[in-house]
């Protein structure tokens, strides 16, 4: 059920009427409530009773991400689970035991970039491996950054660079040979903030925390005394709306130029 499609009281009370009925096969019926945060008043109060005394056979799930709008009636009748996103190191882990029962040739760095791409999903990154060892050919990193339209790091790094030295003309002349070469702006931005967080991590001592490859995490512990705290704030806000801008603008570097533009000031 998709509380935020407009589910109504009488679609929970058709709900429990249903509910009574015990399953065909196994032992249990789930029944997943989407945005159950969406529900109204009344059908929170519909709900209700089946949460109090619910079939034997009845499992319900309530998914929500905003978990202060849910009834305190409500919450007080169900077993609360915190979802998070998973650790690079985890994801990375996972994917080398893939990797290593499929037989699949892939190179380590582009593992690390898959997982790093994934964002916390695991669901995204075995996805993303999936599609990239489809040809039967080793995943180079190379390849990899091709396809998923993403720019080396040493191309981040640069662009974050010419940042701290206030090199206009550096910093353009790298956005667009990472773009011409294929990288999607959008992502670009993504991994800018990226490097941006990170390096910030670094200057406030917390390294550990960081989700960069040991050879960024060295380049970082040299800059870190560098950058103002004020600029590398100014870079994440600017390039994280870069990042979110919609494709309708005709000149798709416009939206990372002014971000480098913006941060400099």
């Amino acid at each position: 059920i998709d509380a935020a499609s407009n589910t109504s009281v009488e679609d929970v009370r058709d709900l429990r009427e249903r509910i009574n009925f015990a399953p065909n096969k196994g032992r249990y019926k789930v029944y997943i409530v989407d945005e159950v945060h969406m529900l109204s008043t009344a059908a929170f109060n519909a709900l209700l009773k089946t949460l109090e005394e619910p079939p034997k056979h009845a499992i319900f799930i309530l998914a929500t991400t905003e978990v202060h709008k849910i009834p305190a009636t409500v919450l007080s009748r169900c077993q609360r689970h915190e979802f998070r996103r998973i650790p690079i190191a985890t994801i990375l882990a996972y994917l080398q035991s893939k990797v290593r029962e499929e037989g699949l040739k892939v190179e380590e760095r582009a593992l690390a970039l898959i997982a790093r791409q994934a964002t916390g999903s695991l669901r995204d990154a075995i996805s993303l491996l999936d599609q990239l060892a489809s040809t039967g050919e080793e995943v180079t990193l190379a390849f990899a950054e091709e396809v998923l339209g993403t720019a080396t790091d040493e191309v981040v790094r640069g662009v974050v660079e010419a940042l701290i030295d206030r090199d206009v003309g550096k910093g353009l002349s790298l956005i667009h040979a990472a773009l011409d070469k294929g990288s999607d702006p959008r992502q670009f931005g993504r991994q800018v903030v990226d490097c941006l967080r990170d390096l910030l991590l670094v200057r406030m001592g917390n390294a550990d925390l960081a989700e960069a490859t040991q050879e960024t995490l060295h380049w970082m512990e040299a800059q870190a005394g560098r950058p103002a705290l004020a600029l590398i704030l100014r870079g994440i806000h600017s390039f994280s709306q870069a990042a979110s801008e919609r494709r309708s603008t005709w000149q798709i570097s416009l939206p990372l130029e002014l971000a480098f533009v913006e941060t400099i000031g």
